[in-house]
């Protein structure tokens, strides 16, 4: 039997392991996938990027996908809901980035993000998930494509089949299976068994990839073999916990894992907000890391403690100060 943890090919990019970084908004920035990759992330993914944004040449969109300090290879994800642009700004990305894969966004259930025809929308509306995918590919020629999609709109509405075949006829390299509907948001459950099901309608032609209610090292290992995925992706999992990635690999070949000790947790915050700022600069960083120091300290002894001085700090010597009993 093939070990849970394997290798992995998206079109013509080959991937040492099968566990990756979702994209996330407004956290898988550069500093935050580098931490990812030095605690065993195979592959990561840009938080999403907008095609019209791009193709109006906005500057701070351009930050959002740049390659971090270690990233051997990643994916920067786009959404947009036309043709002709997200094929310019798919362009754009290649040229700029030279990224590995360009993965397209059909599952984002934001109001404002479906008002403009993307994310969710396009689970809903196969037909143009088949243009947009087919411009894209054919844009980008060499560099695979990749879309992320939902189970549908409502549970009266359920059409990943028709977006996965979509997908598909449009020459994707991988699809990407959040199973929740686009109402459910991120409540409830995503419902496992439609992976399961899409695994078998695609039927070996292209990888499909699992993401939903991935929280420790064991729901990877349940999904891969409750699923038959080729890959997972830890979106919420990997927030304040860039370990679950060498835990989940240890588990996967191992059979089990030691958890991180707190002062580890700590250091690794540290080096993700000194890159941060090298990226940005002090002020917007520390804001930033207010809510991802407040996540690494989840677990660790007078936690809420630490929470209540992280939401006011505002210099990297204000965190310095806070976790100083970590630090030496």
């Amino acid at each position: 039997m093939e070990s849970l943890y394997h290798p992995v090919k998206i079109g013509n990019v080959e991937l040492k392991g099968n566990l990756f970084l979702a994209p996330v908004a407004g956290y898988s920035d550069a500093a935050f996938r580098s931490v990812c990759i030095e605690n065993g992330a195979c592959f990561t993914y840009t938080e999403m990027v907008s095609a019209e944004a791009l193709v109006r040449k906005n500057l701070k969109t351009e930050t959002l996908m740049k390659r971090a300090c270690n990233e051997k290879a990643y994916a920067v994800q786009i959404f947009g809901g036309e043709p002709e642009i997200m094929a310019q700004a798919a362009k754009i990305v290649v040229e700029k980035t030279h990224c590995e894969v360009i993965d397209i966004n059909c599952g984002c259930p934001v109001p404002k993000i479906i008002k403009t025809g993307a994310g969710s929308a396009l689970t809903r509306e196969p037909e143009m998930l088949f243009k947009i995918a087919k411009a894209v590919v054919e844009a980008v020629e060499s560099t695979p494509v990749t879309v992320k999609i939902r189970s549908g709109w409502e549970q009266k509405q359920i059409t990943w089949r028709e977006a996965a075949q979509a997908a598909l006829d449009a020459g994707v390299s991988a699809i990407t299976i959040h199973p929740r509907t686009r109402a459910q948001g991120y409540e409830g459950h995503s419902d496992w068994s439609v992976m399961k099901e899409l695994v078998k309608m695609v039927n070996n032609r292209v990888p499909v990839f699992g993401s939903g209610d991935l929280f420790k090292p064991e729901d990877a290992r349940d999904m891969l073999l409750q699923t038959g995925v080729s890959g997972v992706m830890f979106a919420r999992g990997a927030m304040g916990n860039p370990f679950i990635f060498k835990d989940a690999t240890s588990l996967l070949t191992d059979g089990a894992y030691q958890p991180v000790p707190p002062d580890v947790r700590v250091k690794t915050g540290f080096i993700e907000l000194e890159r941060l700022v090298a990226e940005t600069n002090e002020k917007h960083a520390c804001m930033e890391m207010r809510k991802r120091f407040s996540a690494y300290s989840k677990g660790i002894q007078n936690g809420a403690l630490l929470r209540a001085k992280i939401v006011h700090a505002a210099t990297v010597q204000d965190y310095a100060d806070i976790f100083a009993d970590f630090l030496h």
